[in-house]
């Protein structure tokens, strides 16, 4: 799929680049030369460099956070909650902790340990699966709590905000989860209607009515400040949980008798494997999209979206951030390169930029995520689970687009 979404980009910039010389304007190869290649360095000096450093930090704190037990902890709080989720899953069953564990990781935004935990809960499920080759009822379940990335620290996001000079980083702490959240309980509800899963039960339903109405409390709140008050609070915020939770992560090793620093240097070399792997992806994206820009191509497909919802008398000032949301469920690396992008032509602080960080949080790679986890065990019949992951994917969406109105306008 990347390899169609990455030829594409250059195929259709060079039709639109050959249309725009017909019609005069033959400077349009050199901006597209110009951009192929301050998009490379931009990949590689002004991003992936930088971010070597804020990665290795963040991973030697996750690694200290998992080995204080951090991880197990939240297992163990949320187990009730899973276990009536997911019934056919019988009492004591490996896949059972294997499945909170790998929510647990994605949340705490421990992606080399919440892909391996995923897979080991995927096998496990296979065993219990009567049809090997279609996916089964918690199969599906699992794959779109996965899609809809539910997370609680996006690390990556806020440090490529610092890399590229935002004022306040952690400002969109707050909206990505509110946007995530709702992106998970849409793919929850979802699932729950095709499998009749009693979501009123109390052990769901109090976690769910808990967890939204205390975000609900949170968003009509925010929305009675001015934006300078709701700013300053929103930073204040993000920055007292992220702390804290480093805190916590460190007291708790430090109880268990885990010696910290080696933990977190163990962590820390991760950041720089972390990054190689994602460098050529992160140049290959930028360029394509660099010369998709310069071509004019982008603009005719913002454009053909901004007299769509101006159509309908509604506000285009979010369709500039459109194509991160569009690319999300293709592709986590052309999204990613797709809000660097927003970022550097609008500003990390513009409402585009902003808005292009939360839509990167609020969904998660659906295609890549049913090709990884499903064709791991031999799953050739999904059933629903591609079209529930979408419409969390497009709740998730919509939801980044209400909060960043809410938050930065």
């Amino acid at each position: 799929m990347l390899n169609y979404i990455w030829t594409g980009f250059f195929l259709v910039a060079f039709i639109v680049a050959i249309i725009h010389a017909a019609c005069g304007d033959a400077a349009v190869f050199g901006r597209m030369m110009d951009s192929l290649f301050t998009m490379a360095r931009l990949a590689v000096m002004d991003i992936a460099l930088p971010l070597t450093g804020i990665m290795a930090l963040w991973l030697g704190f996750m690694n200290i956070g998992e080995r204080a037990g951090a991880i197990r902890w939240l297992s163990r709080v949320v187990a009730p909650f899973f276990s009536r989720l997911f019934p056919e899953i019988p009492k004591d069953h490996p896949a059972s902790g294997q499945i909170v564990m790998n929510l647990s990781a994605n949340m705490l935004g421990l992606d080399n340990a919440a892909t391996p935990l995923g897979l080991k809960a995927m096998h496990s499920l296979q065993e219990l699966n009567s049809d090997k080759q279609t996916a089964s009822n918690a199969q599906i379940l699992f794959l779109v709590l996965n899609t809809s990335s539910l997370m609680v620290i996006p690390v990556s996001i806020i440090a490529q905000r610092a890399i590229l000079g935002a004022a306040n980083p952690t400002d969109v702490f707050l909206p990505i989860l509110i946007a995530t959240y709702v992106s998970s309980l849409a793919g929850l509800i979802i699932v729950a209607v095709k499998q009749k899963i009693n979501l009123f039960h109390p052990s769901i339903f109090g976690w769910i009515g808990g967890i939204t109405a205390t975000l609900a409390l949170l968003v009509w709140y925010f929305a009675t400040l001015t934006p300078a008050q709701m700013s300053a609070l929103s930073t204040l915020i993000s920055s007292v949980i992220i702390i804290g939770l480093v805190v916590a992560f460190m007291i708790g090793a430090w109880v268990k008798k885990v010696s910290v620093f080696e933990a977190f240097v163990d962590g820390a070399k991760d950041g720089f494997g972390v990054m190689i792997k994602i460098i050529p992806y992160l140049v290959g994206m930028l360029v394509s999209i660099g010369v998709f820009r310069a071509s004019g191509a982008m603009d005719y497909l913002t454009d053909g979206f901004a007299w769509i919802i101006a159509s309908v008398g509604l506000d285009t000032d979010f369709v500039n951030a459109l194509p991160t949301a569009l690319m999300k469920p293709l592709s986590g690396s052309g999204a990613r390169a797709m809000m660097v992008e927003s970022m550097t032509t609008y500003g990390a602080d513009s409402f585009v930029g902003r808005l292009s960080c939360v839509l990167q949080g609020a969904a998660d790679t659906t295609f890549y995520i049913v090709a990884l986890y499903f064709g791991a065990v031999g799953i050739r019949h999904t059933r629903y689970a591609i079209g529930a992951g979408l419409l969390a994917d497009l709740a998730g969406v919509i939801a980044a687009i209400v909060v960043a109105y809410l938050f930065f306008t």
